[in-house]
């Protein structure tokens, strides 16, 4: 028995180690299959794909994300699904779709704060925008409208320059808050033209638009899609355009840079972005919907109305070039404020 069982243990751990074998090659060529059949997206989508708007509903970013779903997921055969995941200035939607698979069923649209200002900004932050990201398609800019109370003896921008260097630190501006884009375009326009301002931050720039119309703060770089009204109505006076192009919303108000600030261009951005090792294939396909549905007219009709400038996306290995140079100016800017690593 002893005998027996010493000959037959070899032959039962050979047997063993073939079977072993046998079944890690095919777990491999499984793998490797799958692999194939998602490096080319043949089935993609076969499910519903959720974009991340990491922002609360109602802004820009929100705003943008819900025009182009219903489109993009009538073009992929499946339902594109716009989830708010907002706080923490946008970085906790972004790291959201940072850490999703990289299938193409999570996708976010990052803006301008996520991925070129929030890497300055915050001492530390839950992703990478050059590594953890995939570039997909450039859908919208967001230029600001610089706006005055009307009770101020300001009519245009050198009259703003000229009375700010008369009266220094007289001139208050709000903010939605330290670091907020609203802030940075007012520290960019006070190092171009070398005035003197008193910034005061809000919960949000709403409230700091209600108080310039009732005259406790004297300016803000405002959101387009609520200061159009007002500008309509009289209650704000607008001196300019952030961007170097006319908003097509308000072709009337001139661009800052020919105002009296050569040079002054910029604008926020909103970028469909997928987890970094998401197959070539698959973004090649999200950037041909994307793109074809921001190019049709009723879409970019109704983004424009909202005081957003549509874009006709430049292909996905060109935006990570685009994102770079963001990252280097947005960081110039947010140092220059003395806000770098201060959230």
């Amino acid at each position: 028995m002893l005998l027996g069982g010493v000959h037959r243990a070899p032959l039962f751990e050979k047997q063993r180690e073939i079977v072993r074998r046998i079944v890690e090659a095919l777990l491999v060529a499984g793998g490797l299959a799958l692999t194939l059949v998602a490096a080319h997206g043949d089935d993609y989508p076969s499910r519903r794909i959720t974009l991340i708007a990491p922002w609360p509903p109602a802004g820009a970013i929100d705003t943008t994300c819900r025009e182009l779903a219903p489109g993009v997921g009538d073009l992929l055969g499946q339902p594109v699904v716009v989830e708010n995941r907002p706080g923490a200035g946008s970085t906790i939607g972004t790291a959201d779709g940072a850490r999703a698979a990289p299938d193409g069923y999570t996708l976010v649209l990052a803006g301008s704060g996520s991925l070129a200002i929030s890497p300055t900004l915050y001492k530390e932050l839950p992703y990478d925008p050059r590594k953890d990201f995939k570039p997909i398609a450039l859908v919208v800019r967001d230029p600001f409208i610089l706006v005055v109370n009307p009770s101020l003896p300001i009519e245009s921008v050198t009259d703003l320059i000229s009375y700010a260097k008369a009266h220094p630190g007289a001139l208050t501006y709000g903010s939605g808050g330290a670091g907020s884009p609203h802030q940075l375009y007012a520290e960019m326009f006070k190092t171009m033209t070398g005035i003197e301002m008193t910034h005061v931050p809000y919960k949000g720039s709403a409230p700091a638009l209600t108080d310039v119309v009732g005259g406790h703060i004297a300016l803000l770089f405002a959101d387009p899609a609520p200061a159009l009204p007002l500008i309509k109505a009289g209650k704000v006076r607008a001196l300019g355009v952030t961007s170097a192009a006319l908003l097509p919303a308000a072709p009337d108000i001139p661009p800052l840079a020919k105002s009296g600030v050569p040079d002054f261009d910029a604008s926020g951005w909103g970028m469909v972005v997928a987890p970094a090792r998401t197959p070539a294939a698959i973004v090649a396909k999200l950037y041909d919907a994307f793109r074809r549905v921001g190019s049709r007219s009723k879409v970019r009709d109704r983004l424009s109305f909202l005081g957003l400038a549509p874009q006709t996306s430049p292909p996905p290995e060109a935006l990570q070039g685009f994102i770079d140079s963001e990252l280097v100016s947005w960081g110039k800017v947010v140092k220059s404020a003395g806000l770098a690593g201060s959230e």
